[in-house]
């Protein structure tokens, strides 16, 4: 459902699950009913995760901790044309200091990079690059709160984080 011309994208990451979780489905439900696609940034683990999505288009990419099927289907990155814009997905690796500089690094000029590994949620503006990280929808350990995204393409790219708790 394409609304005033702007796509609306649910984004996820680091849901560490091995299947399905009702909890995440209620997430999913409650606050990505309404989008045109979803991104999952990698640590699914298990890709009967991809089924929680429903009949919404999903573009997803490994992570670190994937099992081998998963790292087997999905790209450790991609990168993605949508209204003009170069939107780059990839998970991420490595200590969380200066990986924005890292992914830059990786994935080239891009007009946004959405990424995971950190759990910790990420909505700014660096060097021209738009990045994103909507955080963890199950998993805390490093973050304040659980938590998802939903980024808006129109004229412009831009995102907000949505604390689950």
């Amino acid at each position: 459902m394409i609304n005033n011309n702007i796509i609306r994208i649910g984004v996820v990451s680091d849901t560490h699950l091995a299947g399905f979780d009702e909890n995440l489905k209620k997430i999913l439900d409650q606050h990505f009913s309404d989008v045109d696609l979803i991104f999952h940034a990698g640590d699914l683990i298990d890709l009967s995760v991809l089924d929680l999505f429903g009949d919404t288009k999903v573009k997803a990419v490994c992570g670190n901790m994937d099992r081998y099927g998963v790292r087997q289907e999905l790209p450790e990155q991609m990168v993605m044309e949508i209204r003009g814009f170069q939107i780059g997905l990839i998970h991420g690796w490595g200590s969380p200091e200066g990986l924005e500089k890292k992914l830059a690094e990786k994935m080239g000029k891009l007009d946004c990079i959405v990424f995971g590994h950190t759990h910790d949620p990420v909505n700014r503006m660096i060097d021209g690059v738009y990045f994103f990280n909507p955080g963890s929808a199950t998993d805390k350990r490093f973050a304040k709160t659980k938590s998802v995204g939903i980024l808006e393409i129109g004229k412009e790219i831009t995102g907000r984080i949505i604390a689950l708790e």
